[in-house]
């Protein structure tokens, strides 16, 4: 089921008129942000910290979408936060349930005054009878290449802002009904039988999070903020393609689970899967993974390894990867490859992939074979893509040279 909302295309002038008048929305801001916002409108300084919280609760526990809900804010200060900021959420362009209740958001980011038009996002939402999981999306398009995946089709647009990695938790509670007092979607059944219908968040959407480390740190300390969103860090996982010299940092930083997107046990086959290892090979992925703060049999590292058909899938390779990781307190997740549109490769065969399990498997790591989500939406594992485009630096002098002039108009 796929559902069009309002995709109503704008004149350029008329968009980057809008883009410089929308006023701020405080949806998914930070302490810091509320703060600055709470000063800006002239709230006396000793009362900010207790109009902080107050915001933070109606905001990040209740799920409210207008400053009128803050009930027990004074009417002055809701007039006042109204004429200045909203609430809004990201704008959904269309929302996908597939067959198995796995539900994908195509979303709109605000537009930057220099952006001819606003990029679009994808957002996942697995649900299973014991948890539910939110794949979210750190960047627009990617800077990686991964020969198998879709998103790596899609160039670097540009990296999310803190509030647009938050804001898409934010939305996907508003679809499923995931605040208090909220009723569930006439399709709930489909969702899992937990108090919380998020239970986990992984960075494994569009985007290398590495490569957008403090937005993506800022977001999880909001998300996980024992005060509002109250996702626990150990259920919280940053997937990486193996940009080493943040992996360690970010372990240092934000103490969340870490995934890596491993899918060959040799650097020549690497190269061409994930062309980052190129520049940092599977010696030095490895070292990384060894030193990754916190690193015990209670808080394993998780590596994610596609089923390529005839590729990297032989009893050899399985081998291979047991000695790889020896020593790493692991878990390998074996993910059949989900196809997409001019992709050249295919799944391994379903016995293949069994017996690839059984030697992991046999060697002591826990191997779950991932059941493959949502591909009838192009919604599973490497399939998030949209077709926001990067602006040249010629067009953007254009666009940001035209929203100047009509300022100045």
């Amino acid at each position: 089921m796929v559902v069009l909302l309002d995709t109503t295309h704008q004149s350029e002038a008329s968009a980057l008129t809008e883009a410089a008048d929308r006023k701020p929305s405080l949806a998914s801001a930070g302490r810091r942000r509320l703060t600055e916002a709470l000063l800006s409108i002239g709230v006396p300084e000793k009362q900010v910290r207790m109009r902080v919280s107050q915001l933070w609760r109606w905001i990040y526990v209740m799920g409210v979408t207008s400053f009128d809900a803050m009930t027990d804010v004074s009417k002055d200060l809701r007039r006042a936060l109204e004429a200045q900021f909203t609430l809004d959420r990201l704008e959904i362009v269309s929302e996908q349930v597939s067959i198995d209740g796995t539900r994908k958001w195509l979303l709109r980011l605000p537009k930057r005054v220099h952006e001819a038009k606003a990029p679009e996002i994808e957002c996942v939402y697995i649900p299973e009878e014991d948890r539910g999981t939110l794949c979210i999306s750190s960047q627009v398009g990617c800077t990686l290449t991964c020969t198998f995946c879709h998103t790596g089709t899609q160039r670097l647009v540009r990296n999310l802002e803190a509030d647009e990695i938050v804001g898409q938790i934010l939305l996907a509670r508003d679809r499923i009904g995931d605040w208090p007092g909220v009723t569930p979607p006439a399709d709930g059944r489909l969702l899992p039988n937990t108090e919380r219908k998020i239970t986990n968040v992984v960075l494994m959407g569009m985007g290398e999070p590495l490569y957008n480390v403090d937005n993506v740190r800022d977001a999880m300390e909001v998300t996980a903020d024992g005060e509002g969103l109250s996702v626990s860090k150990r259920r919280i996982t940053l997937s990486t393609s193996g940009i080493v010299p943040e992996i360690v940092r970010w372990g240092r930083e934000s103490g969340t689970m870490l995934a890596i997107s491993l899918h060959a046990v040799h650097d020549d086959l690497r190269d061409v899967l994930v062309p980052i290892n190129k520049k940092y090979p599977l010696a030095d992925l490895l070292e990384a993974c060894r030193n990754y703060p916190g690193l015990s049999n209670a808080k394993r590292i998780t590596f994610e390894y596609v089923m390529l058909k005839g590729v990297n899938d032989s009893l050899a390779d399985a081998r291979a990867l047991v000695r790889l990781l020896a020593n790493i307190p692991a878990k390998i997740n074996l993910i059949p490859f989900n196809p997409w549109p001019g992709s050249e490769y295919e799944c391994s065969d379903w016995e293949t992939i069994e017996t690839f399990a059984d030697v992991v498997n046999r060697a002591g790591y826990a191997s779950p074979v991932r059941t493959p989500r949502g591909r009838d939406i192009l919604a599973a594992c490497g399939q998030l893509r949209s077709e926001s485009v990067k602006l040249r630096a010629q067009d953007r002098r254009q666009t940001s040279s035209s929203s100047t002039q009509m300022g100045e108009a």
